[in-house]
């Protein structure tokens, strides 16, 4: 009997434990880009099984904003506190394109300290165990963005951090997207996903990053 994509996700998600609890905040959080800012002000608290999304059009800061919460932009102002380790998903696939994928995969399991098993589940919880095989410069688009949230499947991280999940997904794909998001809550971690788009995240806090828009910094100083 095949199973279904919520099944899946909670098979992938039940080895994870979280110790401690996860939580991700931030205060008056300020971003300045090329002599803009982006956004200020903005603030948010999320805790164990939680999550916020963060919307707006492109170009407004969501993928800046991810990028300061994962420590690879400074902020301007403000600052942020996060408890456990933090999965940042985005527009870059970071796996070997040369390695068939689930030896790509098995590169970082190995350096975040999981199993074999732990892959086989991620890849079917994203529907790609049939490609295990296949090198991930081979894969498509919506196939490499299933790719890329079964490395943060594998990851062990509390906190996903993901940028435009649902990118070149199809309607099944989102609904796995949906299905692995909500597992990963029910064990306690956070998922903060910032999208032009609606998401399938029940529950999910919101934050519309318009509210927080910044200024031209040069005009302000004219």
């Amino acid at each position: 009997m095949r199973l279904s994509a919520v099944q899946m996700a909670q098979d992938a998600a039940q080895t994870k434990e979280f110790e401690g609890g996860a939580a991700l905040s931030c205060t008056s959080l300020a971003c300045v880009r090329g002599g803009r800012m982006l956004f200020r002000g903005v603030s948010f608290a999320l805790t164990s099984g939680e999550a916020l999304h963060v919307t707006g059009p492109n170009g407004m800061g969501k993928s800046s904003l991810i990028r300061v919460l994962a420590g690879l932009l400074p902020a301007y102002a403000g600052k942020v506190d996060v408890q456990g380790r933090m999965a940042l998903a985005d527009e870059r696939v970071a796996l070997d394109q040369g390695q068939p994928l689930a030896r790509a995969l098995a590169h970082w399991a190995q350096i975040d300290g999981t199993d074999a098993d732990d892959i086989a589940r991620a890849l079917a919880a994203v529907d790609l165990a049939h490609l295990a095989d296949v090198p991930v410069r081979f894969l498509s688009t919506g196939q490499r963005k299933r790719a890329l949230l079964a490395r943060i499947q594998v990851s062990r991280a509390a906190v996903w951090l993901l940028d435009e999940p649902a990118n070149g997904l199809d309607t099944a794909s989102i609904e796995r997207l949906g299905a692995m998001i909500a597992a990963h809550r029910a064990t306690g971690g956070i998922v903060l996903a910032a999208s032009h788009q609606p998401l399938p995240m029940q529950g999910a806090q919101m934050l519309a990053l318009a509210d927080f828009a910044g200024a031209d910094l040069m005009a302000d100083a004219e």
